[in-house]
């Protein structure tokens, strides 16, 4: 470890504060940890048996980059490890991983256990459904089984919207996004409620993306941001300058044309999406307000 980081660890750790801890870890271990999803299309997926890409994992590259440079260590091991829903807040409070960088929706629950960037997208509650299946919207859900990914914000939402209009809803959680979408594809529910932009990606690159459609109004309008150690505003604010510096110089841009509007692996194909006013804004007024 450096003397220099070492003392700054020593220092901030003795003033109460924990600033430096992130950083001094990386250095000690010269290594960093970057978190991915593994079906979270075009944020974080995999692309062949190993190897994590998406927008997600851009954001990713270029924090761990900016690390490098922080600590003067060129050779700085990045290495990559697959989270879950589940395990991401987990893994990020004790330390295996230093950065999730996902889809993961900054909110106020989370934010007691970690900490989040600024917001990098903007999504809410839609539902994934057969093009044949007659479903339109979540009235049309009425009686029938609709999968959701455990561990998410969605789960909450929906579980809270079926109870608030009864419309008896037979909610089937599964282990992740993948999953969600095979018990659509083979009717063993009716529909995959999730964040629309992850549906949009997984139809994009599922077997048949025509027999597919995203349909329904959004429950709600949550952030998207990279989770961070709880109580470290030196990471913090190193993060948030990689983020802000892309938005600024128009490579954040340059970055959501590639992954949400141009061709992406594994087929070829466009998500489609534009840039929404939520994130436009946040664009000109970087912010990290958490959603409610």
């Amino acid at each position: 470890m450096k003397l220099s980081v070492l003392m700054a660890a020593i220092l901030l750790t003795a003033t109460g504060a924990q600033a430096a801890d992130t950083l001094a870890k990386i250095a000690a271990a010269n290594k960093i940890t970057m978190a991915y999803r593994e079906s979270s299309v075009p944020f974080s997926y995999l692309d062949g048996p190993s190897k994590p890409i998406g927008f997600s994992v851009d954001l990713s590259n270029a924090i761990a980059a900016e690390v490098k440079k922080k600590l003067n260590k060129p050779n700085l091991e990045v290495s990559w490890m697959a989270v879950t829903s589940q395990n991401r807040i987990p893994l990020l409070q004790n330390g295996t991983v230093d950065v999730e960088c996902g889809s993961t929706t900054n909110n106020s629950a989370r934010g007691k256990d970690v900490s989040f960037a600024i917001n990098h997208f903007y999504t809410g509650t839609r539902l994934l459904v057969k093009t044949n299946s007659g479903i339109k919207n979540y009235a049309d859900l009425k009686g029938k089984k609709v999968a959701i990914t455990t561990g998410t914000t969605n789960m909450l939402v929906v579980r809270k919207y079926n109870e608030d209009k009864k419309l008896d809803i037979d909610i089937v959680s599964a282990k992740d996004h993948a999953d969600a979408l095979l018990l659509v594809e083979s009717d063993r529910a009716s529909a995959f409620a999730m964040d629309d932009i992850l549906l949009y990606g997984l139809r994009s690159n599922s077997k048949s993306p025509a027999s597919l459609e995203v349909v329904g109004d959004a429950l709600q309008v949550e952030p998207y941001a990279c989770m961070l150690p709880k109580d470290d505003p030196q990471f913090k604010a190193l993060v948030d300058g990689v983020i802000v510096g892309l938005m600024k110089s128009g490579e954040f841009e340059k970055l959501y044309n590639k992954w949400f509007l141009g061709p992406i692996p594994p087929k070829g194909l466009p998500v489609g999406l534009p840039l929404s006013d939520e994130l436009r804004e946040n664009i000109k007024t970087p912010s990290d307000k958490p959603a409610t």
